[in-house]
């Protein structure tokens, strides 16, 4: 259970929420173009039970359900993503619209994501083009919503897109390509600074990435173990910070990408007004064992330079992955150390866990920790400005179908009711406590 120890205030001003994105929780499917997804789901074996998110939520047709329990929950900003491929459908843009308005009537500020993963069928990371394409549809959103849309997230994880997606063919498109994937990382990047400067041009002054990003840790003090972990964090925590807020690719990275990359740098790194970090597990790596591994439901070749081990002694999700919130704060004050005054302030733009039950106090105790983590973080003078739960409602996750709930509202799949579990209950409680 939660600890009973009241809860450390968080400044004022600080902002709460939830997350959520398009093709997780939209259905609707028939009303939208089809994005790589659709056509991932449709391949046999794909998802691990077989689902799709041709309905999942339901949440085209069910929104105002849904902004009633945000209301009620009291959060101060709702993310949720513009699903491209809904937008490219005549009249796309009109249910943004109509969320945008009732979450305004609610008193819940809009939080939109632009891109989260569910790229257009026709299109492809690996053509640059697929960038230039992105910043038009930016401009497209932005030219309808930036009358009541404040703030803006570009991407969200480009990195499990690059690596689940187009490295480890376990997401779509479902290709492994390994180190080929890399110009996938650059244009996504490219795509990313495109897309600022269109945010800019349509005159907005609050924007942000969501990248993913957690400690990772060498399985020894043996060398090799530990030059695989710095291999590893490269990856994970440099690969896409370092380009945004240095202006620089990672050592011995920069020329494994396509085209003119100090000319793109130039555009990747356009100045944000915030950095997004989602946090789910510190990693612990190690020198390449040979052999196939699986670790998080990922299984993972034998050619990589690393491996991934477990972190034993913590508890773990029903996701399998530890319970560490202390590591919250070491990936926080890490990257303040890092990057110092070039890093924006912070946002945790996800934090959250699979649990099954209506009854989830292992998700409440999880929220507790990570929260009492990041408080410990902005006492150590990191400028965390807010955090956003994954996730409001369980949904369909990715390659796992409906096996894994993050939601704080339970979902019935087959009639669509939604119920709030006791986390609810206790976000909803925290919410005020920090109001006093």
């Amino acid at each position: 259970m939660a600890t009973t120890n009241p809860m450390p205030r968080l400044p004022a001003g600080f902002l709460w929420g939830v997350s959520t994105s398009a093709h997780q929780i939209e259905g609707a499917a028939d009303e939208r173009g089809p994005s790589v997804w659709d056509v991932f789901t449709a391949e046999p074996g794909r998802v691990r039970d077989g689902s799709t998110a041709a309905v999942a939520c339901d949440h085209v047709h069910r929104h105002r359900e849904d902004v009633a329990l945000l209301a009620d929950l009291g959060v101060d900003a709702y993310r949720f993503s513009v699903s491209w491929p809904r937008v490219r459908a005549e009249g796309g843009l009109d249910f943004y619209d109509r969320l945008v308005d009732d979450l305004l009537a609610a008193g819940v500020r809009p939080v939109p994501t632009l891109f989260h993963w569910d790229l257009p069928a026709d299109l492809d990371w690996l053509e640059r083009d697929t960038a230039e394409r992105f910043a038009e549809h930016v401009a497209r959103v932005v030219a309808r919503l930036g009358d009541r849309v404040t703030k803006w997230i570009t991407l969200n994880e480009p990195a499990e897109h690059t690596l689940l997606g187009h490295a480890l063919g376990v997401h779509a498109p479902g290709r492994t390509l390994l180190f080929d994937a890399l110009p996938v990382a650059h244009h996504q990047l490219l795509a990313h600074g495109l897309a600022v400067r269109a945010l800019r041009a349509a005159g907005t002054f609050d924007i942000g990435i969501a990248n993913s990003h957690g400690p990772t840790w060498p399985a020894s003090d043996d060398e090799a173990d530990v030059a695989a972990a710095d291999f590893y964090d490269t990856l994970l925590n440099r690969l896409f910070a370092d380009p945004l807020l240095l202006g620089r690719y990672p050592e011995g990275i920069g020329g494994l990408m396509p085209g003119d990359v100090e000319a793109d740098l130039k555009i990747i790194a356009e100045p944000i007004d915030w950095y997004g970090i989602n946090y789910y597990a510190p990693t612990r790596v190690g020198a390449p064992q040979g052999g196939e591994i699986e670790f998080g439901g990922v299984r993972m070749p034998a050619e990589l330079p690393f491996s991934v081990r477990e972190i034993a002694g913590h508890p773990v999700t029903g996701f399998g992955w530890p319970v560490v919130p202390e590591a919250l704060t070491e990936v926080l004050t890490v990257f303040a150390d890092r990057y110092g005054d070039r890093l924006p302030p912070v946002v945790v733009t996800e934090n959250g866990c699979a649990y099954d039950g209506l009854d989830d106090t292992d998700r409440i105790t999880y929220l507790d920790g990570h929260v009492r983590a990041l408080h410990r973080a902005v006492e150590a003078g990191v400028d965390v400005r807010g955090y956003f739960v994954w996730s409001l409602l369980d949904n369909f996750e990715w390659a796992e179908g409906y096996g894994r709930r993050f939601g704080l509202v339970h979902v019935d799949f087959d009639t669509q009711r939604r119920t709030p579990k006791a986390s609810y209950g206790w976000y909803r409680a925290l919410l005020r406590e920090q109001r006093g």
